[in-house]
């Protein structure tokens, strides 16, 4: 259920990017050392998408425009955006492995969070107070009741819930919705005092660990207007990313994540469950399955794109090469291609097949339609998962 949910959220919310400048060609991604900066002022609404990009999408549904308009009625006809399901506030959201152990909350916070960003949504693009009423209705209930996460996924699970509020929360403040100054302090006191501690320090674990909790921070820092932890999250992820997916330019072996511990190549091999390394985009999960790895490629693309809105354009450096080949890689298997037998002992784990991996239009429209790089099974499978 979470799975499909988020993935609809990522799927809508990634056609609100889907404003192409003039396509020029980028550059190498190479050119230019990377390194922490939040903004002198922060842009609001400044998580995953800006005013221009609302504004545009607000147009295109407006004229029932394709595929911005089937993409909204998915949106509108999902469960989560229904205006009779109420928030469920737990006040200790507990979540082991596979969120269950004892699973208190889990399901509850991730869901109540992605259903804000669905109203939010909903409230931008159709002006329909109602939406933003219900988006209020979610934020104000957890700022009021939450007080902790525990168990071993508290970490990822924080993740998850906090990227989804914190782009809610940036459509509902600088929209004038009507979410009164003090419900505002009670949510910035929640993501501070609640969320905020319990991800900015990083994870050793699986690079989408880390991925989504970079993500989650760098989020709420715009929210907050915390340029202190927005570096501190960009440094984290500047350390991940390139441990996340492979180059050759790396050489013969991964790059290790700062944290992980590992001085040896085979430690890396291990850990990333491949001996050779002989193509650009392979992920340190790919021989896991799809599905984590496109968590971790997801997150990756937007916190590319947050920072490009906060003024640092990571689409042409080492970031966005990165993606661009990791995207390309696996969309190919996600087409059809098979694995070859150096890959993963010759056979991936697709999960579910492409509804597993729709995680690449964000990635997909900086890099060819604002880039002007030609990738075309990105593309073919961008296309295929689009609404409609």
């Amino acid at each position: 259920m979470y799975l499909k949910l988020a993935l609809l959220s990522f799927a809508f919310t990634s056609l609100l990017l889907l404003v192409h400048g003039s396509p020029v060609q980028g550059p190498s991604g190479t050119s230019h050392p990377l390194y922490a900066r939040a903004p002198a002022t922060f842009k609001h609404p400044g998580v995953l998408v800006n005013k221009a990009q609302l504004d545009f999408v607000k147009t295109k549904v407006a004229a029932k425009a394709q595929p911005w308009y089937d993409a909204y009625n998915a949106m509108l006809a999902d469960p989560l955006a229904a205006s009779t399901r109420p928030p469920s506030p737990f006040q200790t959201v507990a979540c082991g492995s596979g969120s269950m152990d004892p699973g208190d909350g889990c399901r509850e916070e991730r869901e109540d969070a992605l259903a804000a960003y669905a109203n939010a949504l909903a409230w931008y693009i159709s002006g329909t107070q109602s939406y933003a009423t219900k988006a209020i209705s979610y934020m104000n209930a957890w700022a009021r009741n939450i007080k902790d996460h525990t168990a071993s996924n508290a970490p990822l699970q924080t993740g998850w819930s906090g990227a989804s509020w914190a782009r809610a929360a940036e459509i509902i403040r600088y929209s004038n919705a009507g979410w009164s100054s003090s419900d505002i302090t009670a949510f910035e006191n929640m993501l501070r005092n609640v969320y905020l501690p319990k991800i900015i320090g990083g994870s050793e674990k699986n690079g989408n660990w880390e991925l989504v909790m970079m993500e989650a921070a760098q989020g709420i820092s715009v929210f907050l207007n915390d340029a202190s932890s927005y570096d501190k999250a960009m440094n984290k992820f500047f350390g991940r990313a390139p441990a996340y997916v492979y180059l050759t330019s790396d050489g013969s072996c991964p790059k290790a994540a700062p944290s992980s511990g590992f001085t040896s190549c085979s430690q890396v091999q291990t850990y990333w469950n491949q001996n050779t390394f002989p193509e650009n985009g392979i992920a340190q999960e790919t021989c896991r399955d799809f599905v984590h790895t496109g968590y971790g490629i997801a997150s990756m693309s937007h916190i590319a794109e947050t920072s490009k809105i906060q003024g640092t354009d990571l689409w042409t450096t080492d970031v966005g090469t990165r993606i661009r080949y990791a995207l390309g890689f696996h969309a190919q298997f996600e087409l059809g291609t098979p694995a070859s037998s150096w890959l993963c002992g010759g056979s991936v784990d697709l999960g579910s097949g492409k509804q597993d991996f729709q995680i690449t239009e964000v990635g997909y429209n900086a890099l060819n339609g604002r880039l002007g790089f030609n990738m075309p099974n990105t593309g073919t499978l961008t296309q295929q998962n689009r609404p409609g």
